[in-house]
């Protein structure tokens, strides 16, 4: 294992590098926040893939999809690469960066109290974002437990521990600046490091190679047939992690430090090729695992989180591709954690205390940006060190903050009549509807009934019905009453 830890220690030390030579010459919240706005295709889709796919993906739900569904779980992969990151780009990124750059926004209740002149709606925003980001972060962790007790033979808290002080010392030495530069380096390792893993797995014995995977593929457990109720979560699931997206503030972040729209416009190809190489792969390897295990082996783990680490234990992988494959599991985990730590930091230090208190100078919010940061990444810890699976996390945490925002923040873009009371319909209504399962999770750790139980394992499908019903209602509140009321949002602003 000493080629394991020193591929490991290496990108660790790269990390610490990157983030002290980037904190030369930071100087505003801007810089912390959006990097200044200067961040070029390449690193603005990098930034965004590594934020989009974590341990959480290879781990969590690439071992469940392919556990529930086989190869069918491989419509995932393709659902996030065309929903969530080919259209969410084509359709958001260059006006969301045109609207924001001419508005001097940095956060997304920024940008919905701007657009729709409401103080109220910027403080619910940073709220919600910042205590369901949490489970968010909590399930990033959990993602790299499973690996670390497997694959490392270490306790996960110890190895939490580790990707915690590297995320924050990534975050406080360099904020956005740092993240970006950092998930282009990460980015890079896992574009290579899944093309690797897909080969090394499609050759193992278990697999067969080709001819194999075409047996696979005939079998029962390869393709199954699915009953009308797997096809619902299976889409459930598909739609929630695609759409979802469209929702989420640090994902939308990523567009606000977009350089310019040529930037934008290449960015789309890149991002999209990105999560088709990484989602897709992710999600094929997990669909693989009836090959090298039966469903009552898979049935005595732990739970599903498992199923991914012991498919590569069981691979028996050389020791540098595995060191390899770590690196790839951390990287994206730390990435993602930075990304979505920074925007609860910021968006709780900007548009809640700074809010409260306007008097507040740069460096003071700066400041209380760096220590929030520090604050989420401990508390997401603890989060991360209770029983609950990672679909369930991360399930409950994109529900209720895509069912809440996606719809009145991609709307803003594209539709001026939309109206302050549109918007709120929307925003409250999405978040009622999305909130059911994670109570009823809470409400599991004392009471056993079966309506509660079901409720809670609901967490996507609640999710996609929040983000329907969210637009419908922004779009017929808004008809029904008067017409947008902040129409200079929209002046001097040229986007077609």
């Amino acid at each position: 294992m000493t080629t394991v830890w020193v591929t490991i220690g290496i990108y660790a030390a790269a990390l610490v590098a990157v983030g002290a030579i980037t904190s030369i010459g930071k100087k505003s919240i801007a810089d912390v926040t959006v990097g200044g706005r200067q961040a070029g295709a390449w690193l603005s889709a990098l930034s965004y893939g590594t934020a989009y796919f974590s341990a959480v993906m290879f781990v969590g739900y690439a071992g469940s999809t392919g556990y529930g569904y086989g190869l069918w779980g491989v419509l995932a992969g393709l659902g996030n690469a065309l929903f969530g990151s080919y259209f969410a780009w084509k359709l958001l990124a260059r006006r969301t960066r045109t609207l924001t750059a001419r508005h001097n926004l940095q956060t997304m209740p920024e940008f919905l109290s701007k657009r729709y002149g409401s103080r109220g709606m910027k403080l619910f925003a940073c709220l919600v974002i910042f205590i369901f980001l949490i489970p968010y972060s909590a399930s990033v962790y959990k993602g790299l437990g499973s690996i670390s007790t497997v694959l490392l033979g270490i306790p996960e808290t110890s190895f939490m521990v580790i990707i915690a002080v590297l995320a924050a010392m990534l975050l406080i030495f360099g904020g956005y600046k740092a993240q970006a530069r950092a998930d282009f380096v990460q980015g890079i390792v896992m574009l290579f490091g899944v093309a690797l893993l897909i080969v090394f797995v499609l050759r193992t014995r278990q697999v067969g190679g080709l001819e194999g995977l075409a047996e696979y593929a005939k079998s029962t457990e390869g393709l199954p047939k699915l009953a009308g109720k797997q096809w619902v979560s299976l889409i459930s699931l598909v739609l929630m992690t695609s759409f979802g997206t469209w929702g989420l503030p640090h994902m939308i972040q990523k567009y606000f430090g977009i350089r310019d729209d040529r930037q934008a416009k290449r960015g789309v190809l890149i991002s999209t090729f990105f999560a088709l190489l990484v989602a897709g792969g992710g999600y094929f390897v997990g669909s693989l695992c009836y090959r090298f295990f039966s469903k009552a082996e898979m049935d005595a783990m732990p739970n599903k989180d498992f199923i991914i680490p012991n498919m590569l234990k069981e691979a028996a992988l050389p020791e540098v591709l595995l060191g390899i494959v770590l690196v790839l599991l951390i990287a994206a985990s730390v990435s993602t954690l930075c990304s979505v730590t920074l925007t609860a930091a910021s968006t709780f230090s900007l548009d809640f205390v700074k809010n409260l208190k306007p008097s507040m100078k740069d460096k003071s919010v700066r400041l209380l940006t760096q220590g929030l940061c520090l604050s989420f990444v401990v508390i997401s810890y603890f989060v991360a060190n209770s029983k609950t699976p990672i679909l369930d996390l991360m399930s409950y945490s994109w529900g209720i903050l895509s069912g809440s925002f996606a719809a009145p923040y991609v709307l803003a873009l594209y539709c001026k009549w939309l109206n302050k009371r549109g918007a709120w319909a929307g925003i409250i209504g999405g978040f009622v509807i999305a909130l059911p399962p994670a109570i009823c999770k809470l409400l599991n750790a004392v009471t056993n009934a079966g309506a509660v139980s079901w409720l809670a394992n609901q967490g996507p499908l609640f999710a996609c019905i929040a983000m329907a019903a969210s637009l419908i209602l922004c779009l017929v509140v808004s008809a029904l009453g008067n017409r947008n009321e902040n129409p200079e949002f929209y002046k001097e602003v040229t986007v077609v």
